[in-house]
């Protein structure tokens, strides 16, 4: 955990020592942290800000294929270049082959990454509650790929 992570759980640690209201919202953190000036930008995170605000639009832009799929237009590869890596975003409409088969790889591999903590998630939370009768996990996907695939084509 960077320090910048450790200062951002002090804040939720104040947050909630202060009395907000509690389960709350990032945004309404957020405010109350910037009301009570425990936080402020930095003049030199406005280009990371403006780069994560750019990546989170990408990731939303979609369009209609020929056959009428919805997808995803922009798609990201992280790799290194000069020595550094870097994350490059390039159009499904005129990526390369190598950009697109980086890029999915990596989003699978990020999907495994989920599964793999929401399993470890419901294992404890049912560790923790032996008394209810355990919440059941799914991971396999076939089925609801199918069902998405059958209603698409209907």
């Amino acid at each position: 955990m960077t320090h910048y992570q450790r200062a951002m759980l002090a804040i939720v640690s104040e947050y909630r020592l202060a009395g907000g209201p509690w389960p709350a919202s990032s945004k309404e953190m957020a405010d109350w942290a910037l009301r009570t000036g425990r936080w402020q930008l930095p003049p030199s995170a406005a280009s990371k800000v403006c780069a994560e605000d750019l990546s989170r639009a990408m990731r939303e832009e979609y369009m209609t294929d020929a056959k009428g799929r919805r997808v995803r237009v922009k798609h990201p590869a992280t790799l290194r270049r000069s020595g550094e890596q870097t994350t490059l975003w390039d159009d499904i409409r005129t990526a390369s082959r190598a950009h697109m088969e980086v890029a999915f790889a990596q989003r699978r591999n990020a999907i495994v990454g989920d599964c793999k903590q929401l399993k470890a998630d419901v294992d404890c939370y049912n560790d923790r509650n032996p008394a209810s009768p355990p919440i059941q996990l799914v991971l396999d996907f076939t089925r609801d790929v199918q069902e998405w695939e059958r209603h698409r084509a209907a």
